[in-house]
């Protein structure tokens, strides 16, 4: 197998054995390469097919929930992808038929009815001699651009299958997907083409972040400020992980009235702000910490786990049983709870019948956990904040927002928490916020050194937060605020969230703990001298530059 789209890709160049560090196995790598292959020749006969009149959201959405799929830590059954590839073929000639049957024949291949048979028999030999889904590039700068593309569009791909189930769609950026795709396919593609790709992909991942918030808020209401419960109570419970808001939604309608309360874990911790939650009593606090804890902190938890979306670390065999997955996360020996049907909720009396035979979760902690800090919220307090600044008493805000992760490295971020200057304030948003959110940092005038937008692609609260400010004021350039961004990626929706910073117009971006394993050294210097882009050295050093602007 290759493999290098996460932060913990081995030695940061990518992960050849058997197995990756995730727990994917090769098979399943080389099948995931595969099923992006194919979506990569859907993109390029529907962006020839789109100009023809020809629309199908259907396939839109099939490649979105492809690219999700393949997200690291969603889905680690071969028998799924073997199962989706056979329909991505189907989908890919079903669209050049298309294409052919409206009369475009010039854009058609000569060799077309070959040429898909030849190019799957080439790909499925790549896979199987394990050179990855990108290495077949022999540039590496336009390997490591199309790596960015790719990683990008997979956490574009995410945040807009959450926004489907609430019935939230942009037909745009379905059709920056087909595009990209398909010049993701095109071997010609020069750097030029592809540097202007990267940063469409970070307008359309702004985009998708806004479609998204649009579907959180319209369909459970504005973050508010929100105390959430870490303890638990003498009852049975569900945990429930990822960040998928409607299954946490039909999940607390059914278990309404029977006794089992459910928890929240991970990503899933930001629910609670949503005041629409509020009116269930059987959501009863979050349980744990970060992903990557998940191991211990079932084994403890005694009941039942359901996973909405990427954040699943290959369950142990001792509560294998215990776990169940849904949308399109995926374990062989896990319980899947299928999709719902148009109208209906997804039907988890599977799940339900398990609680109720299981024991009341054993506690980890107690105390509270404050969040809710998404735009409206900070909006409302906008006048603290901006007196806060023009007092001094606020210095600088750093923006602390991304993902968690194994590596003792990632202790940095608590230590930059923790050292600090009492006169600053953190911004966060995503799972990065457990190395510091129960931290006793106290407050600035009532505003507190804290302030959690929510899950990752709340991030987007965060830009609009400082793009507010800007407005406040009167500033031409947003990097002229005293903000400073220190970021903690792991995945591919924090390359999204970054191309989507990246486009809005910050600079300065500390990236840790280490930088992509996919840039070229080329590459990785067009990101530093365009955008100012740089890694993190060791708390001390940065604190010191961060406060003097650098």
């Amino acid at each position: 197998m290759f493999c290098n789209q996460c932060q913990e890709t081995m030695k940061n160049s990518g992960c050849t054995l058997a197995r990756g560090v995730c727990g994917k196995n090769a098979d399943t790598a080389n099948l995931q390469d595969l099923v992006l292959h194919v979506c990569k020749g859907i993109g390029w006969w529907a962006s020839r097919a789109l100009p023809l009149g020809w629309w199908s959201e259907d396939d839109a959405m099939f490649v979105t929930r492809m690219l999700f799929a393949t997200i690291t830590n969603a889905n680690f059954s071969n028998a799924d992808f073997e199962r989706w590839i056979a329909e991505a073929l189907e989908r890919r000639q079903r669209i050049r038929q298309e294409v052919t049957a409206r009369g475009a024949l010039s854009m058609v291949p000569p060799d077309a009815a070959t040429w898909d048979a030849a190019d799957t028999a080439a790909i499925k030999a790549a896979a199987a001699s394990g050179k990855g889904a990108l290495t077949e590039i022999a540039d590496e700068d336009s390997r490591a651009l199309k790596a960015l593309v790719l990683y990008g569009l997979k956490g574009m791909a995410a945040y807009v299958e959450h926004a489907w189930a609430l019935g939230r769609t942009d037909r745009t950026v379905f059709e920056f997907m087909f595009k990209a795709l398909g010049i993701l396919a095109e071997p010609s593609a020069g750097k030029e083409e592809l540097l202007t790709l990267v940063m469409e992909t970070g307008k359309f991942g702004v985009s998708a972040m806004a479609l998204l918030d649009g579907a959180n808020t319209g369909a459970y209401g504005s973050p508010r400020i929100t105390k959430v419960r870490t303890g638990v109570r003498n009852r049975p419970g569900i945990l429930i992980s990822g960040h998928d808001l409607h299954d946490l939604h039909d999940l607390l309608e059914q278990t309404k009235g029977t006794g089992i309360d459910v928890y929240t874990h991970g990503e899933m911790l930001p629910a609670h702000y949503y005041p629409f939650f509020a009116q269930y009593d059987n959501l009863y606090g979050n349980y744990g910490n970060a992903w990557w804890k998940q191991d211990t902190e079932i084994e403890k938890f005694h009941g039942p786990v359901l996973f909405t979306s990427n954040c699943l670390v290959p369950p142990k065999e001792s509560y294998r049983h215990r776990v169940f997955t849904t949308g399109v996360v995926g374990f062989d020996g896990c319980t899947h709870i299928p999709d719902r049907e148009p109208g209906k909720m997804k039907d988890f009396s599977a799940i339900i019948e398990m609680a109720r035979t299981c024991p009341p979760p054993e506690q980890l902690e107690d105390g509270h956990i404050v969040g809710g800090f998404a735009h409206d919220q900070v909006f409302a307090l906008a006048d603290t904040v901006v007196n806060a600044v023009k007092s001094g008493a606020i210095k600088r805000f750093v923006v602390m927002a991304g993902c968690d992760g194994r590596q003792p490295k990632r202790s940095y971020f608590t230590e930059v928490a923790e050292k600090l200057p009492p006169d600053t304030v953190i911004l966060t948003a995503g799972c990065a916020k457990f190395r510091y959110n129960k931290l006793n940092l106290g407050d600035i005038g009532g505003v507190p050194r804290v302030l959690d937008a929510g899950q990752c692609n709340d991030s987007y609260s965060l830009a609009l937060v400082a793009l507010k400010l800007k407005e406040i004021f009167g500033l031409e350039d947003v990097n002229k605020l005293p903000i400073s961004f220190d970021i903690a990626w792991y995945e591919q929706k924090a390359v999204l969230v970054l191309l989507a910073l990246l486009y809005l117009g910050f600079k300065n971006i500390r990236l840790g703990p280490t930088l992509p394993g996919f840039l070229s050294p080329r590459v990785a210097g067009i990101l530093v001298e365009n955008f100012g882009i740089k890694g993190i050295s060791d708390a001390d050093t940065d604190i010191a530059a961060m406060m003097a602007g650098a």
